[in-house]
């Protein structure tokens, strides 16, 4: 499994390791900067501004793309800080590259039409996007638990500081009920990390798998700092802070903590899980139990919320449910079953970040053209706003899993480690957990396409935003058609095939 993360010790190659690291960190933190002082009204600039750090993808892409990756050190005195790139942080790296450049590109106009935001909340939005984009990154590339720390930190004061930017009484209540609880995650994976390195003396994962063995040590730390990653995740049942914290929270930030920032937590747990407990099978099904409790309860109160944004809320805790049937699948699995959950569940990750955006983007654009938050309040917004719903239904296919979206090769990818393994359980949640997701989209489709209802004083919505939700939400379906593209990366990456 170590390899699959890029973490093995021979993978040391010719990258430019500062180079890599200034284009990745440095660059949007530098944008981010950069955006605070002009605080852009419109949405040109912010393209052209954005090419940069996508050719910069570009070119880590070609230096390490067809390979099994390379890693290197960064030693700071007597500090060694130990980082990786290989095919699945590429796909990760690209993922946040596309969600926060849809976000920065979104943010012009609404900022300034819709929320009418003040010049200081402008001025700290752009740092704080950049600061995010930053700390994503340094997750993904990062490969000891010291340099995991210190984003994970970064992403979750980062994450509270966007929440507050609405300057609400509900957005501080729930921006401060983040914190609290992210700082509790937080404690719990510190006490985690200082066990693991009072036990084996070391912080970086490759050496960490070879010389940590199994005990009450281990399981304690594993114990530890799952039950943080987790509750910073939203899993089932410590996902009670999500729905309030979007309910509250601006469009462009709802879609970058939905589409990216619970990910960065899930991809740590699983990482940390594959390479210092690849067999810990029972401890992995509980996970798995908690999995499908979050597929149904998160699509029951999905197809129960009355406001629109509570649909796609709790719809994040239900797909997130998806992800965690990885623990299961490939904890303690046979390597046949293993190669096909690695490949659906990475596809899954990048299908739901791509539709949830989009999904929360049509759904702003939806609440500015009807000034209604309610599902009851679409009434007629399929002749008024069809663009809207179009992007708002593209999404939704992917979500509910439906061919040709990347939804559907992933769904289809678990279905078949489920059934390679004999997980009959986890194969009745796959089913379950559709049912639900088609059941609360349908819902929404129900009032949209209301013919008799009365005509209201809709407001347009500016075609920049309409069209940014669209193409997110084309993503997550065309994407399908050439899975075998990310697939080859993941399997260069050593994902088997």
């Amino acid at each position: 499994m170590i390899e699959r993360f890029g973490l093995a010790s021979d993978l040391f190659g010719h990258l430019n390791g500062p180079l890599v690291l200034l284009a990745m960190l440095g660059l949007p933190l530098l944008l981010g900067l950069l955006g605070g002082a002009l605080r852009p009204a419109r949405s040109w600039p912010v393209a052209l501004l954005g090419l940069l750090p996508l050719s910069a993808l570009i070119w880590l892409a070609a230096a390490v793309a067809g390979g099994p990756g390379q890693s290197w050190t960064l030693e700071l005195g007597s500090l060694v800080l130990h980082w990786r790139v290989n095919g699945l942080v590429l796909v990760l790296l690209l993922l946040t590259q596309l969600i926060v450049l849809a976000s920065a590109l979104y943010a012009p106009t609404y900022l300034r039409d819709v929320v009418h935001a003040t010049r200081r909340s402008q001025a700290w939005f752009w740092p704080l996007l950049g600061l995010l984009a930053a700390s994503l990154s340094l997750i993904w590339l990062a490969a000891d638990l010291l340099l995991l720390y210190i984003g994970l930190e970064l992403m979750g004061l980062t994450a509270v500081g966007l929440l507050l930017l609405p300057g609400k009484a509900d957005a501080l209540i729930a921006g401060l009920r983040y914190l609290l609880l992210a700082l509790v995650g937080s404690l719990a994976f510190l006490l985690g990390v200082a066990l693991l390195l009072g036990a084996w003396g070391r912080l970086d994962l490759a050496g960490l798998a070879q010389v940590a063995e199994e005990g009450v040590v281990l399981w304690v730390a594993m114990a530890l700092l799952s039950a943080g990653l987790l509750l910073k995740a939203a899993a089932f049942p410590l996902h009670a802070w999500l729905a309030p914290v979007h309910a509250s929270a601006w469009i462009p930030i709802s879609a970058l903590h939905a589409g990216l920032v619970i990910k960065a937590s899930f991809f740590i747990a699983l990482q940390l899980w594959l390479v210092l407990a690849p067999a810990a099978a029972v401890a992995a099904t509980l996970v798995g139990v908690m999995a499908g409790a979050a597929v149904i309860w998160g699509g029951l109160m999905a197809w129960r919320a009355a406001k629109l944004k509570d649909v796609v809320a709790w719809s994040t805790v239900s797909q997130l449910g998806y992800l965690l049937l990885a623990f299961p699948l490939l904890v303690g699995s046979d390597p046949a079953v293993a190669a096909l959950a690695w490949d659906g569940t990475w596809l899954q990750l990048a299908a739901h970040g791509l539709a949830k955006a989009a999904m929360f983007f049509a759904t702003g654009n939806l609440i500015l053209a009807t000034g209604e938050s309610r599902v009851e309040g679409l009434a007629g917004a399929s002749r008024r706003f069809p663009l809207a719903l179009l992007s708002f239904g593209i999404a939704a296919i992917s979500l509910v899993g439906l061919p040709p979206s990347m939804g559907f090769t992933a769904k289809w990818l678990l279905l078949h480690a489920a059934l390679a393994g004999d997980h009959w359980g986890w194969l009745a949640v796959l089913a379950i957990g559709t049912l639900l997701s088609a059941a609360y989209v349908f819902r929404v489709f129900r009032y949209s396409f209301v013919e008799d209802a009365p005509t209201l004083d809709f407001r347009p919505v500016p075609w920049g935003m309409d069209t940014i939700a669209l193409v997110l939400a084309l993503a997550a379906l065309l994407l399908g058609l050439v899975a075998e593209w990310p697939l080859a990366l993941l399997r260069g990456s050593g994902g088997g095939a």
